[in-house]
């Protein structure tokens, strides 16, 4: 099993919190994760029927049941298929009066719901498990191929641990979420043009976010397109980064981006069958964007840091791919897909330093070679460098 580095971050907040909630995209890791740190807890999964019918038509009888131990742990898997559980938690909870009492996990974010997050509000410690960062590969001792390779593999688990040709799980991993998990959050009539707008997303990939222009091309109202969008990014398929705000004097863009958070998933979406193929695609840029700042978001979220990030882009063309909230400052981040990198590159970072009046001297330009530079304009790093090692401390 590969190390993940939310394990620990899990077992300090045990001892602070009654309730721990782990969510995550399909096939993560949650389960293997949590049946590795708590062997001994008792655990059951929601996506057995019979166990779903028990906790939905009697949920008390259902944690009476499984919580005749005062001192074992209950692991609830699945949760989201039950949420008139939560209120029956709290007063557990609230009665029992001690910590690490429930882990429950979810693959799809169901603490967006209201009732749920008021029934364990102060009493649940929320976990995100995505697919691996690369600080967790650098503990199995993988060896990093080319960036093509990388980027066509992706990060999720199973890739690693059984290693699976990314081929023939993808496929498999993409039918199975439109068939089983898009039905079980809204009754999506026509599953094919739904299919097509997850496709038309991947080709979205590392670009502003145009709800027009999407609702256009499918033939669909916007309405539809914004709950859509709202099952992927409640189902840890895509995230929005948000643009910065503060106008300095200048017309800036207020949309969102849109990014995947892996890789091996757009390609497949986009049917780029090898790594080969994608060194000449016409996305490679966007999919190197995507790649590194899910990375930056993933490594946050892995060491129960909430990622403050954001883009920033005027009407002029000037544009920051990524920047990095830190300490009340902001940290400019250029993507670059190519292996060589000019003095050029930094003319967006010298801009936004200039407008911004920013002090801080960290900048950095992230790109695809091998070989990381100190210059006076910021620091050239590899994609391959370890997260929060001393040349790259986010």
């Amino acid at each position: 099993m590969i190390k993940r580095t939310l394990g620990k971050v899990i077992q300090k907040q045990l001892h602070n919190f009654p309730v721990i909630s782990i969510t995550g995209p399909r096939q993560s890791g949650k389960t293997t994760l949590i049946k590795k740190l708590f062997p001994k807890a008792i655990y059951v999964n929601l996506e057995e029927p019979d166990i779903r019918l028990f906790a939905i038509n009697d949920p008390r009888g259902f944690l009476d049941t499984y919580t005749d131990n005062d001192r074992k742990m209950l692991i609830i898997d699945e949760a989201q298929h039950v949420p008139k559980l939560f209120s029956y938690i709290q007063t557990r909870v609230d009665a029992k009066k001690r910590m690490g009492q429930f882990i429950l996990t979810g693959s799809q974010n169901f603490l967006l719901n209201e009732k749920i997050s008021q029934s364990l509000a102060g009493r649940i410690y929320k976990a995100k498990l995505l697919p691996l960062d690369l600080e967790e590969l650098y503990e199995t001792k993988y060896k990093f191929p080319d960036i093509n390779t990388q980027l066509f593999k992706g990060f999720y688990p199973r890739l690693y641990e059984s290693k699976i040709n990314p081929q023939e799980w993808y496929p498999s991993y993409i039918e199975t979420y439109i068939e089983r998990d898009v039905r079980s959050i809204k009754q999506i009539t026509n599953l094919n043009t739904f299919h097509t707008f997850i496709r038309l997303c991947a080709a979205r990939t590392g670009q502003v976010m145009n709800l027009s222009s999407l609702a256009s091309d499918i033939g669909i109202s916007h309405v539809t397109i914004r709950s859509w969008l709202s099952i992927l990014e409640e189902s840890y398929i895509i995230f929005f980064l948000e643009p910065f705000y503060k106008n300095f004097n200048k017309r800036i863009i207020k949309a969102p981006k849109l990014h995947f958070f892996d890789s091996g998933l757009v390609c497949q979406l986009l049917g780029i069958k090898n790594s080969q193929e994608l060194s000449s695609h016409y996305l490679r840029g966007a999919l190197f964007e995507s790649f590194v700042i899910s990375n930056i978001i993933k490594s946050h979220y892995h060491r129960g840091i909430i990622p403050n990030l954001y883009y920033w882009r005027d009407k002029t063309g000037h544009e920051i791919d990524c920047l990095v909230k830190s300490n009340n400052k902001f940290i400019p981040i250029e993507i670059k897909a190519g292996k060589t990198i000019h003095d050029d590159d930094f003319k967006n970072i010298n801009y936004w330093n200039k407008l911004s009046d920013n002090k801080i001297k960290s900048a950095y330009i992230i790109y695809s070679g091998d070989e990381k530079q100190k210059r006076s304009q910021g620091n050239v790093i590899s994609w391959k460098l370890k997260p929060k090692s001393s040349d790259f401390p986010i």
